[in-house]
């Protein structure tokens, strides 16, 4: 069994607000569920307005099926929102 875990470092310019910030993270955090069959969470920076990160999980039995599924998630987040930034991204597989 291999468990990939992709932690997204994300900067949200726009957002004047922690209300603004999770409308984004919430509506990103499901798009991200739906789309890749994975688990999400906001997992640090809860406080912060522009800042946000994301844990996201994945259980396969096959190494490169996880690693294929974390960097589809890493690509839909950098091309498919364009009001956030991707700062920082890391990818395990245990």
């Amino acid at each position: 069994m291999i468990v990939g875990l992709l932690t997204i470092e994300l900067q949200i310019p726009e957002s004047g607000s922690l209300k603004a910030k999770r409308q984004v993270v919430r509506s990103l955090v499901q798009r991200i569920r739906q789309g890749y069959n994975v688990s999400v969470a906001e997992v640090d920076h809860l406080d912060s307005w522009q800042l946000a990160t994301l844990g996201v999980t994945c259980v396969s039995n096959d190494r490169a099926v996880a690693q294929r599924v974390m960097q589809n998630v890493v690509d839909f987040v950098e091309n498919q929102r364009l009001d956030l930034v991707l700062l920082d991204y890391q990818t395990e597989l245990l």
